[in-house]
């Protein structure tokens, strides 16, 4: 029942969000068009419910190469392959606004672990694997949330970025998602999409560690503070 009521909810408010959100999303895909490589969107191939591909719809932040250049899949704080209005959605996150579609379609749900590049799925742990897309991916998650500022963290670490990410980033981000699917409820969902909020506005801030006070730390605890 949980499910179905989640997908009639994403139904609507999808719906709703285009409408609504029509007059803003059209000025930004003018400005795409005529400026950076004047590409507009950006759909990449995706691991998302039962762990079966689909294509991501994004705004194009990135120059087309991207994927073969630099730190391949990782993007890093200033990175020289994200372009001048591209780095100014990313940081919003309204690049992730185009989503709104793969909700409609049926491939995303507004809440739950985001979907993940072959590259990326392929460091968590089999576990991890088999349960965190169990539900649909969502437009955002408490992953997200807690590493609302990835970039960052992988540039100011003193390891190699893809070492990073693989031993620090995504083993706690497997705990991150897998909890979600043992807690997942409308009130979790709610509490997810009211977090996304504020941390755009509290980057810094810590409240989620207080409404989930169960929620999984890192096996390094001297990290906890960066997240």
């Amino acid at each position: 029942m949980y499910l179905l009521l989640k997908r009639f909810f994403d139904i609507v408010f999808s719906l709703f969000g285009l409408v609504v959100l029509s007059p803003f999303l059209i000025p930004i895909v003018i400005l795409l068009k005529l400026t950076g490589e004047g590409e507009v969107l950006y759909l990449q191939k995706r691991i998302g419910f039962k762990n079966q591909w689909f294509d991501i719809w994004k705004f194009a932040t990135m120059l087309k190469n991207s994927p073969n250049m630099g730190t391949g899949s990782l993007t890093v704080r200033d990175d020289p392959r994200v372009t001048i209005i591209g780095k100014s959605l990313r940081i919003t996150k309204i690049n992730e606004l185009p989503q709104i579609v793969n909700v409609l379609k049926g491939d995303m749900s507004f809440v739950g672990a985001r979907p993940q590049m072959k590259v990326d799925f392929d460091v968590y742990s089999e576990e991890v694997k088999k349960i965190i897309f169990t539900t649909k991916p969502g437009i955002t998650g408490i992953g997200s949330i807690v590493f609302r500022d990835e970039e960052k963290l992988m540039t100011n670490s003193d390891m190699p970025i893809k070492e990073f990410y693989a031993q620090v980033i995504a083993p706690y981000k497997g705990e991150l998602e897998s909890w979600y699917q043992d807690n997942i409820s409308f009130y979790t969902d709610f509490m997810i999409l009211f977090l996304t909020a504020w941390v755009i506005f509290f980057p810094k801030s810590k409240l989620h560690y207080k409404i989930f006070n169960n929620l999984p730390t890192p096996k390094n605890m001297a990290l906890v503070e960066q997240f």
